[in-house]
C-alpha cells in the first residue's frame, strides 16, 4: 500500500511545490489540508488529479477548528505529516497579532494534539510529523553577538514581531510533543525562500509583481519598497522542498531541530537589483520608500549555519539565487498576462 502524506497548507507557496514534489518523486498519495475558503491558484495544476482522485485529495480543515482536524487525521491516518499552514505574513501579525497567534500556536496544538489521539487509539500508528517553524524565531541578532559561522540552532531567540512569537511557540511544541509523548516530530526553522507562487505580501515578490505590472504598463514606473538594508539568506523553494522530504525520510530523529537555508546572501535592496537586472525597463524604474512596508522592528541579520542539517541529510541547495529570482518574475509576468486586476501591494 502506497504511502500517505498530509500536507496543512497544500494551498500555500511551499505546500504546493511540496505536493509536485511529492507527485513526481515518489508514489505516495498526498492529502492537502485547506480550509472551503482557500484560493487555489497554487494548486490549479493539480485540479484535475484531484477530481479524477488521482493521487492527490483536499481535505477541508482549518487550525483553528478542532474537530475538523481530528476528523481528518482519523479518517487518513497518514504515515507522513507536513505541518506548514501558518498565519505566515510578519508585517501582517502586527495588525493582527491575536489571530496569528491562535492559528500559529494553538493551531499546531490542535494538530499535535489530534495525532496524539489518533496514535493513543491505535498503537501501531507512528507517523513521521515535520512542524515548520521560522528562521524570524532568532529575530534581531545585534551584529557584534552574530556566530562567524552564521546563525546556528542553539543561538538564541529573540523574536521581533508577534509571527515570530508565534513561531517559537511552534518549534517548542514540536519539541514538546517529541520528547512527553514519544512522538517523532521534527521542527525546521527554514530562512528566506522564494520563487514561483510566492505570496505578494514578501519583499522579493512585491517588488517582481510590481515590475511586472509596469512593464505591462498597468502601473507607473517607480517600485515601492520598504527597508532595503536588511540583510537575507536566500533559498530556492524547490530546493527548500525536497529538504523538507529528505527530513522526514533520512533517519528521522524525534525532537530534532534544523536551520535549513540558501547559500546566497546580499541585502534586500541587491535583491531588487537583481530583479531590476531581468527587466528591459530596469534602468528607468524609480525606487520609492513606502512608510507602510517597514515594520516596527526588522530581523536584519538572517544569515544561517545549516552545517547540522547538511550532515545528516546530506541535502545541499542547488538552484541559483539568480534563477530563482529570474523564475519569480516570469511567475508575475504571467499572472499580469491575463489582465487581471491586483492590489499595489
Amino acid at each position: 500500500m502506497s504511502c500517505k502524506a498530509l500536507i496543512t497548507g497544500i494551498t500555500g507557496m511551499v505546500g504546493s511545490h511540496l505536493a509536485d514534489y511529492l507527485l513526481a518523486n515518489t508514489d505516495w498519495d498526498i492529502y492537502g489540508v485547506c480550509r472551503w475558503r482557500s484560493p487555489l491558484d497554487n494548486v490549479c495544476h493539480l485540479l484535475e488529479r484531484v477530481n479524477k482522485k488521482d493521487r492527490v485529495f483536499f481535505e477541508y480543515a482549518d487550525l483553528n477548528d478542532e474537530i475538523s482536524l481530528i476528523t481528518v487525521i482519523n479518517k487518513v491516518m497518514p504515515d507522513y505529516v507536513f505541518h506548514l499552514a501558518a498565519q505566515s505574513y510578519p508585517l501582517t501579525s502586527f495588525t493582527a497579532p491575536i489571530d496569528t497567534l491562535n492559528t500559529n500556536i494553538l493551531g499546531t496544538c490542535r494538530l499535535l494534539e489530534a495525532i496524539r489521539a489518533a496514535m493513543k487509539s491505535d498503537s501501531a500508528y507512528k507517523p513521521v510529523i515535520h512542524v515548520c517553524a521560522s528562521s524570524e524565531v532568532f529575530g534581531k541578532i545585534p551584529a557584534e553577538k552574530k556566530p562567524e559561522t552564521g546563525i546556528h540552532e542553539e543561538c538564541t531567540f529573540h523574536p521581533a514581531s508577534p509571527y515570530a512569537i508565534s513561531k517559537v511557540g511552534t518549534d517548542l511544541l514540536g519539541r514538546y510533543y517529541a520528547e512527553a509523548y514519544g512522538m517523532t516530530v521534527m521542527t525546521t526553522r527554514m530562512f528566506t525562500h522564494t520563487g514561483p507562487r510566492r505570496g505578494d505580501v514578501f519583499h522579493e515578490s512585491t517588488f517582481a509583481k510590481q515590475i511586472a505590472m509596469i512593464e505591462k504598463g498597468m502601473i507607473p514606473s517607480v517600485v515601492k519598497v520598504g527597508n532595503l538594508h536588511s540583510l537575507r539568506t536566500y533559498a530556492d523553494v524547490r530546493d527548500a522542498v525536497r529538504a523538507y522530504y529528505m527530513l522526514v525520510t533520512k533517519d528521522p530523529i524525534p525532537g530534532a531541530y534544523y536551520n535549513i537555508g540558501g547559500s546566497y546572501s546580499c541585502e534586500v535592496g541587491d535583491t531588487l537589483n537583481a530583479l531590476l537586472s531581468f527587466s528591459p525597463m530596469g534602468e528607468h524604474i524609480k525606487v520609492k520608500i513606502d512608510p507602510e512596508r517597514l515594520r516596527p522592528i526588522d530581523a536584519d541579520l538572517q544569515i544561517p549555519d545549516c552545517r547540522k542539517f547538511k550532515a545528516h541529510t546530506g541535502w545541499e541547495p542547488e538552484i541559483s539565487f539568480e534563477k530563482t529570482m529570474e523564475d519569480l518574475l516570469n511567475y508575475w509576468r504571467e499572472r499580469v498576462k491575463g489582465g487581471q486586476n491586483f492590489l499595489t501591494r
